[in-house]
């Protein structure tokens, strides 16, 4: 089956190949509907065109020729501008057309205060204050709280915050509590 289809294939591309070259070396050249320039033709005339040269007089002239018809941005989809109608400024950026890009999330902000951290000696496994209003915790690495943040790391100066349905993080730095002042008479 397979040499049946072998010997096809070589019987069509001889075909082809008589083909071209019967046209190529017999002068069958002719194409349909395009018109061939014989030598034996007879109405050919050449341009009689003694000194072949450059007419410098002919490029000066249009060098010196101003474009007249509209100036138009074709990179810029709308009408085109009217003769007479005001033409914006050139240092004026076209106005923006296509799908504006949204604004970027704000800032991750939490809410209350660190205020400090301890480390035990054995492992270095640290742990951190947060308060928020009278509600002290004490968080490890890797603790969430308030219901979509989590506690990153623990450095001395500051903690790292993820929100964990976006992703976002921020750095919280430490801070110094305000130093409780007894009000007792």
């Amino acid at each position: 089956m397979k040499k049946n289809v072998q010997i096809y294939v070589l019987v069509a591309l001889g075909i082809v190949l008589v083909y071209v070259g019967y046209t190529t070396f017999f002068g069958r050249n002719d194409v349909p509907g395009i018109s061939s320039v014989n030598a034996s033709d007879t109405n050919f005339q050449p341009l009689d065109v003694q000194e072949p040269q450059l007419r410098l007089d002919l490029l000066a002239r249009i060098q010196k020729s101003e474009y007249s018809g509209t100036h138009r941005n074709v990179f810029l989809i709308g009408p085109i501008a009217q003769p007479g109608a005001p033409v914006a400024p050139k240092n004026v950026p076209p106005p923006f057309v296509g799908p504006r890009m949204p604004p970027p999330p704000p800032p991750l902000q939490v809410p209350g205060e660190f205020f400090g951290y301890a480390q035990t000696r054995s492992n270095s496994h640290r742990v951190a204050f947060y308060k928020n209003g009278d509600d002290v915790s004490v968080l490890e690495e890797g603790d969430k709280f308030l219901g979509g943040l989590r506690l990153l790391h623990i450095s001395d100066n500051s903690v790292e915050i993820e929100e964990v349905a976006s992703g976002r993080r921020t750095s919280v730095p430490m801070t110094q509590p305000a130093p409780e002042q007894n009000q007792n008479p």
